[in-house]
């Protein structure tokens, strides 16, 4: 069973996620927060495998629960996606960069919900279709305050060297294909595709294929972008 927690201020919408979480005969809700304090104090009790997440909470956001289940330097990370109304690009940018595994709207199908927790257990990520290119590219833009790069020193970062193929499955994921999907484009199996993206991760120092699209859009290997 994959075991689930729901924090969202809203009762109906938390009961309208349970109805269809638990409509899955692999899926089961161990708890309900109605606040982002609550929502971190049951996750750490709990342990559940997924903790869906909205944005806006009072006492800790969804942005603030996701530092603090699945941010940078946590030593026992739990998966957190953000389920949200609210499309708005700093938010995605802010949940991904602290930490979460996936980030989907309210409006986004049942099936959909249900796919993203099934992602997140399985180490993959899912972000709403609607927002996932735009997102990218986001990412990959630079501020318009950004200073110019500077000229390459003795003690600038080692380049990351990846192979053709990983430098492939890197393009792939940066547009949003899902290891399946990648596993038949490449003729590979299921099991290969997850230990390249294991191999890539390591390689890249991200934690999952969220920020593996980011670092593709950043350095130019994302599909149709220029190097």
């Amino acid at each position: 069973m994959i075991d689930i927690l729901i924090a969202d201020d809203q009762e109906e919408i938390r009961g309208a996620f349970r109805l269809i979480l638990e409509s899955q005969p692999d899926l089961r809700v161990v708890a309900e927060a109605g606040d982002g304090g609550a929502a971190v104090e049951l996750a750490r009790r709990h342990r559940p495998d997924v903790v869906l997440a909205d944005i806006r909470m009072p006492v800790l956001d969804g942005l603030e629960v996701t530092r603090a289940l699945a941010g940078p330097g946590v030593a026992d990370p739990v998966r957190v996606v953000v389920v949200t109304t609210f499309d708005l690009d700093e938010y995605v940018d802010a949940a991904l960069r602290n930490g979460a595994c996936g980030f989907l709207l309210k409006r986004s199908t049942p099936a959909l919900l249900v796919e993203a927790v099934r992602a997140a257990v399985a180490g993959d990520a899912l972000i709403s279709p609607q927002i996932t290119v735009r997102l990218l590219r986001h990412l990959a833009r630079p501020a318009p305050t950004r200073p110019a790069p500077a000229a390459p020193s003795a003690v600038s970062a080692p380049r990351v060297e990846l192979t053709p193929r990983e430098t492939g499955i890197v393009a792939l994921i940066a547009a949003g294909r899902t290891n399946a999907e990648i596993a038949g484009e490449l003729h590979l199996s299921h099991g290969t595709v997850k230990n390249y993206i294991a191999a890539i991760q390591t390689k890249l120092g991200t934690r999952n294929r969220v920020g593996i699209a980011a670092w593709a859009w950043d350095h130019g290997h994302a599909t149709g972008q220029a190097p």
